[in-house]
């Protein structure tokens, strides 16, 4: 049963994430997946933009706690998001956790309706969001990123945009992105394809220094005891042990 669906019309990709019932949380199958269509679409000319998008109430919730992916893997995809020869566009109609924020801060324009919430949830099953820090420390801004990351708040899709997570928000999504889709469908591929590396080069060089100190924090404290009491606090739907 596969976890991403693909879909082209006009020269646009969609991939959506259909793993509803696990609200889209990034298991190492849907990473892998992921990676896979991504991979595609990037060799393929006849695909001028990608759409990244899902099904269910949720983007996507994180990691999958009970089949996460390797951080190596993760980062993979999010280095995929952001160096591929297409530009990606994210559509969101559900809620964002954690390991999806980074998702969306990889795309290169995020688009979200009033229905969307979001949230950095790491610190609440007792690790950090390391690996996800990449794309998103150049992306947003740096007081609502220390904010919401200390703090694991929720916060709106209105929110999102003000802080750099997002493009745009409203109440109806697809009119948002109508004269995006529009724009790309007029831009001459590789016009495209050189742009976007302009305005990826500061991420990619966060990737090369950091993408190997953050992977190896990330791996420590998803191994360590803190964590363990944490995500099973999480699953078992009580406070963790910490909780004042």
């Amino acid at each position: 049963m596969t976890a991403v669906r693909r879909t082209r019309a006009r020269g646009i990709e969609t991939l959506t994430l259909d793993s509803p019932q696990h609200r889209n949380a990034l298991s190492a199958a849907l990473v892998g997946e992921l990676t896979g269509a991504l991979t595609d679409c990037g060799t393929d000319d006849a695909v001028r933009a990608v759409v990244l998008t899902h099904t269910g109430t949720t983007f996507s919730a994180g990691a999958d706690l009970r089949d996460p992916p390797h951080p190596d893997a993760l980062v993979a995809l999010l280095r995929l998001l952001v160096e591929l020869p297409r530009p990606v566009v994210a559509r969101v109609t559900g809620h964002v956790r954690a390991g999806g924020l980074g998702l969306l801060a990889a795309c290169d324009i995020a688009a979200a309706s009033h229905t969307a919430t979001f949230a950095f949830t790491e610190v609440r099953i007792g690790v950090a969001p390391a690996v996800i820090s990449l794309p998103l420390l150049p992306r947003t801004d740096p007081r609502a990123l220390a904010r919401y990351c200390l703090t694991g708040e929720r916060f709106d899709a209105a929110e999102a945009a003000r802080i750099g997570l997002l493009t745009a928000a409203g109440d109806d999504v697809d009119a948002l992105l109508e004269p995006v889709l529009d724009g790309l469908r007029r831009s001459a591929p590789e016009a495209l394809t050189e742009t976007k590396r302009l305005l990826t080069a500061r991420v990619l060089e966060t990737f090369d220094r950091d993408a190997a100190p953050l992977t190896a924090l990330s791996a420590r404290l998803f191994s360590s005891p803190r964590a363990r009491e944490g995500m099973t606090a999480f699953l078992e739907r009580r406070d963790p042990e910490w909780v004042l």
